[in-house]
């Protein structure tokens, strides 16, 4: 390409010399062998060339050469254009510092955003550390009140002349997780007749499923520290399965129109201290207290149907649901207390009962015998008790037993049915409400005692059964 410049530049000084007589050209080969042209044009005003080679003429002819050989070079797409753009000043150094300039904002950038972060989680680990203080500091006014409570003497307080027919003066003002009457609660207004209890002769206790004979004297296991557990269920599974064992204690409290927690227990000394090991939220909310355990499943009715649901504890998950067939259900045909209690869950040494009514039963008690697995209903029995006359309802080696008042501090056990021979009658067995407002009352076939919620306080019952006939 330089040459092609030579001879362009020398075709412009030979049109610069036209009328100049003395011209000559040669031709021949150079020393390599390539053909070679050579012109010779006498100068129009000088006599001799200059001393000096070159001169501000032929700098700046081969200035312009040099850039017209760049020039051409770029046509070509050689490598050689950066390089004199960047020695020229040209765009590609603006270029290189706009770049690093654009680097180094991202990196301060980048800087301030992880200095921000570590702030944020400085500030995060002091809110902790704040509570793990108040925490330990509950902790330790819990303990100290726990020995101070154990230390006071126990003062008997006389019962009351009557007994109260509904728990207003207990409702606190302002609370609003309470609303009396409203569409999640119910409470019947019942009138109650306190029936004397007769003293029950001596009888000879064996240890099989005899009938229910006798009920020992209340064990005040917690009190529920909210308003919340006024009313809830809690139990023991009779046939635990991993990964909890036969310990373990179950609490819900079912107070509220959105009942979905389920609270775990190592065992009956922690669940006094009240700190729960495990806490699971329900997928589907609990309706009322008819909820028990059985098997590693918790079964319970889902709120406002008459759909019963096994809920696998290993899973957390739903494992079986079924609609007890024309059961009723919100109040409909609930126990005389109301809690919405139309449907109550329990087992004994032979499996899962529900204990509910229907309209075709009109309003009696129907007991109905269930599959465990699938829920589906194996049998059913009528009984000719009403259901609303029955403060609550538990079941004892296939035998129903109704409690005659739910508030009277001393009533009884009034009822029975079995179910083996169909048949019902009356009982007069002394049952102890201590708190003097028991919503749950249920049976454990391997502690052999009753589980009771009794104004905010979970209780417990020992049991005697009569020899089997």
């Amino acid at each position: 390409m330089l040459s092609v410049a030579t001879l362009l530049c020398v075709s412009c000084l030979l049109l610069g010399a036209r009328g100049q007589d003395r011209t000559a050209m040669w031709r021949g080969n150079d020393r390599s062998g390539r053909c070679q042209y050579t012109f010779t044009v006498n100068s129009p005003t000088e006599a001799s060339c200059p001393t000096q080679a070159g001169g501000p003429e032929m700098d700046a002819l081969k200035s312009r050469l040099s850039l017209l050989e760049v020039m051409v070079t770029r046509l070509a797409g050689g490598e050689a254009s950066g390089a004199v753009g960047t020695a020229a000043g040209g765009p590609g150094a603006g270029v290189v510092q706009q770049q690093q300039q654009q680097q180094q904002q991202k990196l301060q950038e980048a800087y301030s955003q992880a200095m921000g972060e570590k702030a944020q989680l400085r500030r995060e680990k002091d809110n902790l550390d704040r509570q793990v203080q108040d925490l330990q500091r509950r902790l330790e006014e819990s303990r100290q009140e726990a020995e101070r409570l154990r230390s006071r003497p126990c003062v008997q307080t006389p019962p009351a002349a009557s007994a109260p027919q509904q728990d207003s003066g207990l409702r606190p003002a302002g609370d609003p997780s309470w609303h009396y009457g409203s569409p999640g609660y119910q409470e019947l207004k019942a009138e109650v007749t306190e029936v004397p209890v007769p003293t029950p002769a001596y009888i000879e206790v064996g240890t099989g499923c005899g009938e229910l004979v006798a009920i020992g004297e209340p064990v005040t296991h917690r009190k529920a520290d909210t308003i919340a557990g006024k009313y809830g269920v809690w139990m023991q599974d009779p046939e635990a399965v991993a990964p909890y064992g036969a310990g373990m204690v179950w609490r819900i409290d079912t107070v509220g129109s959105e009942v979905r927690q389920l609270f775990g227990y190592e065992d009956t000394d922690q669940l006094a201290r009240g700190y729960p090991t495990k806490v699971l939220l329900l997928p589907e909310a609990v309706e009322s207290t008819g909820a028990t355990m059985y098997r590693g499943s918790l079964y319970y009715q889902r709120r406002r149907s008459r759909t019963l649901l096994r809920y696998d504890l290993s899973s957390e998950s739903i494992a079986a649901r079924r609609d007890l067939p024309h059961a009723g259900f919100h109040g409909q045909f609930p126990y005389s207390w109301g809690g919405y209690t139309d449907i109550d869950l329990a087992v004994d040494e032979q499996g899962l009962w529900a204990i509910y009514s229907t309209n075709k039963a009109k309003g009696a008690i129907v007991i109905a015998k269930l599959d465990p697995h699938s829920l589906e209903v194996l049998k059913t029995w009528e009984t000719n008790i009403r259901k609303v006359t029955a403060a609550n309802a538990f079941m004892i080696c296939g035998r129903l037993y109704t409690v005659a008042s739910y508030t009277a501090a001393e009533t009884t056990i009034n009822y029975t049915f079995d179910t083996a021979t169909s048949q019902g009658k009356a009982l007069s067995v002394p049952l102890k409400n201590k708190y003097r407002y028991n919503s749950m009352i249920d049976y454990n076939p391997v502690q052999r005692k009753l589980f009771a919620w009794d104004n905010y306080h979970i209780v417990s019952y020992d049991v005697r059964l009569g020899r089997q006939q």
